[in-house]
C-alpha cells in the first residue's frame, strides 16, 4: 500500500520515540536504526517510503573509477533515477564508515529530484555541506575516502540491514533529532493513528509534570483520574 499523504503527514507530527513505543507493543524490537543520527538535527521530521541501495564489500578489481562510466552503475542509476520523489534513500553499508557511502553533489541531486531524505548506516563525505542542503540526512560519522575504496554498489530496491535495522522497500523511515525508525508499511496507517494518539497524552502527561504532578499513575496512565483529566485536557485544547 502507498503511504497515504494523511499518513504522512501525521507521521511529520509525532517523535521516533513514540513510534518505537507503538511498535513494541506489537512485538516488534528492532525497527530502530542504530548508530545513526541526524547531520543537522534541527530539520523537519523526515518520512517516506524506504528505497534501498545494498553495498558489498569492495572487490579491487571490479571497484575503480571507471565503473562511474556505466550509466547502469547501482549508486548513480539509483540516485539520478531510480529513487522516486517522497521516498527515503536507504543505504546499507555494513555499519561501515571508513568509506563515504555518498556526497555532497550526489545527494544535493536526490534533494533536487524531491527524494525526502537520505540514511545510511556508514558516513557521508562532505557532511558538512550535506547538513547545510535542504534535505534530512542521517548517517554515522563523517567520511571522506570515496565509496569505491571499502564499498561496491550491488543492487537496489531489495530488502537490506540497515543499522541491524531490517528494511524492506516501501516501509516507512521517520527520521527525527533521535535517529530513524522503520515502520512495516502494513502497519503505517494504524502506528500513524496510535502515535498521534499518544503524542496528545504525552504532551498532556508533560504539561502536567511542568505543573509539579507526579507520575504516579499519570504516566502511564494507571489512575482513572488521569484519563478524565485528559479528556477535559484535550476538549479544552482542540486535541
Amino acid at each position: 500500500m502507498p503511504l497515504s499523504p494523511v499518513t504522512r503527514d501525521k507521521l511529520k507530527t509525532v517523535s521516533s520515540a513514540t513510534i518505537t513505543t507503538a511498535l513494541f507493543k506489537r512485538g516488534f524490537r528492532v525497527q530502530m536504526i542504530q548508530g545513526v543520527l541526524p547531520l543537522d538535527p534541527s530539520k523537519p521530521t523526515m518520512v517516506g517510503e524506504a528505497f534501498t541501495l545494498r553495498y558489498i564489500p569492495a572487490r579491487e578489481d571490479l571497484n575503480t573509477m571507471s565503473v562511474f562510466n556505466d550509466p547502469n552503475h547501482p549508486q548513480r542509476k539509483a540516485i539520478e533515477q531510480d529513487c522516486p520523489p517522497g521516498a527515503v534513500f536507504v543505504i546499507d553499508s555494513r555499519k561501515d564508515a571508513r568509506a563515504a557511502s555518498a556526497g555532497a553533489i550526489l545527494v544535493t541531486r536526490l534533494m533536487k529530484r524531491g527524494v525526502a531524505g537520505i540514511v545510511t548506516d556508514g558516513g557521508f563525505r562532505d557532511a558538512a555541506e550535506i547538513a547545510r542542503l535542504d534535505i534530512p540526512s542521517f548517517h554515522q560519522r563523517p567520511s571522506a575516502p570515496t565509496n569505491l575504496t571499502l564499498h561496491q554498489a550491488i543492487d537496489t530496491n531489495v530488502p537490506i540491514a540497515c543499522g541491524d535495522a531490517p528494511v524492506f522497500p516501501g516501509d516507512v523511515i521517520v527520521g527525527d533529532a533521535d535517529g530513524c525508525v522503520v515502520i512495516p508499511a502494513h502497519l503505517a496507517d494504524e502506528i500513524a493513528t496510535e502515535a498521534v494518539e499518544m503524542t496528545a497524552y504525552e504532551d498532556f502527561a508533560t504539561e502536567k509534570v511542568m505543573e509539579g504532578r507526579s507520575i504516579r499513575g499519570l504516566y502511564p496512565a494507571t489512575d482513572p483520574q488521569s484519563k478524565i483529566d485528559f479528556e477535559a485536557w484535550r476538549k479544552k485544547n482542540g486535541r
